[in-house]
């Protein structure tokens, strides 16, 4: 370990452990660091066959191919769904980052949809998933403001399916109109912001409020540009805005920060995995 990596590592660990109130944001980077990529070896053994047929090379452009038909749609869905959100192994990234503020003040905001904090012993109450969930359908109208488990469909979908297709039985459909579902993903301004996304929301800003003006440290991990509006910049202000905040972002080549709060900051640009595994 260089020095300059030493020092960053023994500072930040340092800060949380001191600290009383802790803010997480995380992005699509540290599910990442967890193992869970949508492209290369773990896309190859979970998708050669569509790869192979269709062209595309990792999980995330296949969710936009325009697939012919339904059963080609969901067959491809219901194994990304399955792969990222319920076939996952314990996450030790997850479980030392719980470790670091589990007796704090502490929520998470993130904009990852695969259930790795839940899953990995965070506090429900203390989760807010502002892009939906792989867990969640809802109606793809959507016709009412209502989401629904699919834990079971899309376990018989992946069971069932063959030669890329799902039986035109297992074809999801909203049980109020009858028409097609989709996954509880923000795509656009269909996305259902049902009761428990409206909670989580009440919950994060209730915390928000009540540590205005405290002392407190934000921890951004794996966040990049695609969407800075709901976690980075929101982060810039609350620190700027509080001169007791502590920013601290871990994300390599993408840490920086503001002129203006460059005081308040820890930057580390290393790999999250590696960090947390020091």
């Amino acid at each position: 370990m260089d020095k300059d990596f030493r020092k960053d590592f023994q500072r930040v660990i340092d800060v949380i452990k001191s600290a009383k109130i802790v803010l997480i944001g995380a992005g699509a980077g540290l599910s990442t660091a967890a193992g869970y990529t949508y492209s290369g070896e773990r896309f190859k053994k979970y998708f050669s066959d569509f790869e192979a047929k269709y062209d595309f090379h990792d999980m995330y452009s296949g969710g936009f191919y325009p697939f012919e038909t339904e059963e080609e749609f969901w067959a491809y869905w219901s194994r990304n769904i399955f792969y990222n959100r319920y076939d996952q192994p314990e996450s030790e990234l997850h479980k030392k980052i719980l470790q670091l503020v589990q007796d704090k003040d502490y929520f998470v905001i993130t904009t990852n949809v695969d259930h790795l904090f839940q899953n990995n012993g965070f506090d429900k109450q203390r989760l807010f998933y502002t892009q939906g969930d792989y867990g969640l359908f809802q109606c793809a109208t959507p016709c009412h403001k209502k989401t629904y488990d699919n834990e079971e469909i899309i376990r018989k979908m992946v069971a069932e399916q063959k030669n890329m297709r799902i039986p035109t039985e297992l074809i999801p459909k909203c049980p109020k109109c009858g028409g097609k579902m989709t996954i509880n993903l923000r795509a656009d301004d269909k996305f259902v912001e049902d009761g428990g996304w409206q909670q989580a929301s009440y919950q994060y800003k209730k915390f928000l409020t009540r540590h205005l003006n405290d002392e407190m440290v934000l921890l951004e991990l794996g966040v990049g540009n695609n969407t800075p509006g709901i976690i980075k910049y929101p982060f810039w202000y609350i620190t700027h805005d509080n001169p007791k905040a502590i920013y601290i972002n871990i994300n390599k080549g993408q840490a920086g920060a503001p002129k203006e709060i460059r005081k308040q900051c820890i930057l580390v640009n290393t790999d999250i995995k590696t960090f947390f595994e020091t």
